[in-house]
């Protein structure tokens, strides 16, 4: 549901793409339910995790910029973070975060700052955040023509 609600908010932003573990995920109904059709155009990558490490070289090589969200002791605030333009959002689990390699193969590591009892938000609601911040910054992609 949290990828499918993912998939929505990648959409609405109007993101180049969402990266998932395995693109038959996205047929899942409950993805489709998170979604709300928005699978339909929003362009869905496939990288699988043991491919990761490679996939992140990769866009660095093409001059992205990879940046994990995630809550490490030394990562920046949010409201600090100031993103390259062609970034990468890199997101783990929300329950484990990110693997301690994928957090090094990442230029920064970014953390939303929170008061309340519990220390995490869901994936889904952590990158909508980190993504408006970036639109602030950067503003949005001009729609495609027509």
């Amino acid at each position: 549901m949290n990828l499918g609600m993912l998939c929505r908010t990648a959409e609405a932003f109007r993101l180049e793409a969402l990266v998932l573990r395995d693109l038959t995920l996205a047929s899942d109904r409950t993805f489709r339910q998170g979604a709300v059709a928005t699978y339909q155009w929003q362009p869905l990558w496939e990288c699988p995790t043991p491919a990761l490490l490679q996939w992140l070289a990769e866009r660095r090589d093409q001059g992205y910029s990879p940046i994990a969200l995630d809550l490490q002791p030394n990562a920046m605030p949010l409201s600090q973070m100031q993103f390259a333009q062609r970034t990468v959002l890199v997101l783990g689990r929300e329950l484990t975060g990110l693997p301690a390699e994928v957090s090094a193969a990442c230029d920064q590591t970014v953390a939303i700052s929170q008061y309340g009892m519990v220390p995490s938000l869901n994936v889904q609601t952590a990158a909508a955040l980190a993504i408006y911040a970036y639109i602030c910054q950067w503003g949005m992609a001009p729609p495609p023509l027509k």
